[in-house]
């Protein structure tokens, strides 16, 4: 049972496995927990929320069914490239989404399994102990798009795997599994799916059971590496987003609908 403050909340659902453990578990059926614009904005305040919550002292992030979420909706990517002010709004939610995870004091695990993309795997990422199967497919997305990989991609993969991996990984847009995303360090552990949720839940009881202080503060100084980057995360989502009115995410989100290769128009900028 969760406080009235979680009430509100369209695509992400919230039970108690632990008296103090809240697991939210991201929900768009039939689209594999695509964010659309609903869950977007969502994953932007629920963070705020928890900080504020006094009967929290971890959290778990996971997805419904066999996926942790397949990316942003076709149809917000479609008013983002068509309108100002959509672009505007999301560049503002993506902004927050990345700050507000960083800046919320209770120590958050992730649960992957399947598709990892998108704001979802902005948030499984940037969680403070991420957690997948060892089949699980990790994706950056953007490249392929179109678009310059913005969201959280810059800020926190060369810390994770270094400047080499990231740049392999974020250029190319390559897919990993868990298995390797665990290899490299850009995730903390990779588990067989049987245990993933077993696994996560264990984490965060420990966390949630541990000396509240210590465990908040020891967060709070080690994303003073993530908060010291905090321009270089800046440029690039105001580069994605500069890239949203490209001719390039044009092609990319066409090729995605029609399932093939994109064929990018030649660079027309020096």
């Amino acid at each position: 049972m969760t406080t009235d403050r979680y009430a509100s909340y369209q695509r992400l659902k919230f039970d108690r496995p632990h008296p103090r453990v809240l697991r939210i578990t991201m929900s768009n059926p039939g689209k594999l927990n695509a964010a659309d614009q609903v869950m977007h904005g969502e994953l932007a305040q629920v963070w705020r929320d928890i900080d504020a919550d006094p009967t929290v002292s971890s959290v778990i992030l996971t997805g419904e069914g066999k996926a942790f979420s397949a990316g942003g909706d076709f149809g917000m990517i479609e008013k983002i490239i068509a309108d100002f002010d959509t672009r505007a709004a999301n560049w503002k939610e993506a902004r927050d989404l990345v700050y507000n995870i960083i800046n919320c004091g209770k120590p958050v695990v992730s649960a992957i399994r399947g598709p990892a993309v998108g704001a979802g795997l902005v948030c499984g990422l940037l969680a403070d102990v991420s957690i997948a199967t060892k089949d699980a497919r990790i994706i950056d997305g953007h490249t392929r798009l179109g678009v310059a990989a913005g969201d959280h991609a810059a800020i926190i993969w060369p810390l994770l795997c270094g400047m080499a991996k990231a740049k392999y990984y974020l250029l190319l847009c390559e897919p990993l599994s868990g298995a390797e995303a665990e290899r490299i360090g850009l995730i903390s552990l990779a588990v067989e799916d049987a245990e993933l949720d077993e696994r996560a839940l264990a984490v965060a009881t420990r966390l949630a059971e541990g000396a509240p202080h210590a465990i908040r503060w020891t967060k709070y100084a080690l994303n003073n590496w993530l908060r010291q980057a905090g321009p270089i995360f800046d440029a690039s989502l105001g580069l994605e987003f500069l890239g949203w009115s490209s001719p390039d995410v044009r092609e990319g989100l066409a090729a995605h609908r029609e399932k093939r290769k994109p064929n990018f128009p030649p660079d027309s900028v020096l």
